[in-house]
């Protein structure tokens, strides 16, 4: 039976990731070909969000992906300058009246 999997005690890095694949037998190379993914895509997910590799490496490990990524999730979205759900009224291209107060 193996053994349960232990937190490192700083948390999750890529050292400690990429340690507990070897020491489980897997590379990455060898993980992105099971996900059906290039080896140089999986190796992006140390600086961005690869979401398919991120899932790939927490299955393996059988752990959360937010356990090993906590600052990616939950997924936020950017409502900066969103408009999706607003009406017609935020497009420039409604046919409503134009508004000629100066704001």
């Amino acid at each position: 039976m193996a053994k349960p999997l232990q937190v490192p005690p700083h948390g999750w890095d890529k050292h400690s990731i990429k340690a507990e694949l070897h020491r489980q037998g897997m590379t990455l190379a060898k993980l992105a070909e099971l996900a059906e993914m290039t080896p140089n895509s999986f190796s992006h997910v140390w600086t961005r969000p690869v979401r398919k590799a991120e899932t790939a490496i927490a299955d393996f490990l059988g752990v959360q992906p937010k356990t090993l990524w906590p600052d990616r999730y939950p997924i936020r979205t950017s409502r900066i300058l969103s408009s999706k759900y607003e009406g017609l009224h935020a497009s420039q291209k409604g046919r409503g009246q134009p508004d000629k107060v100066a704001a």
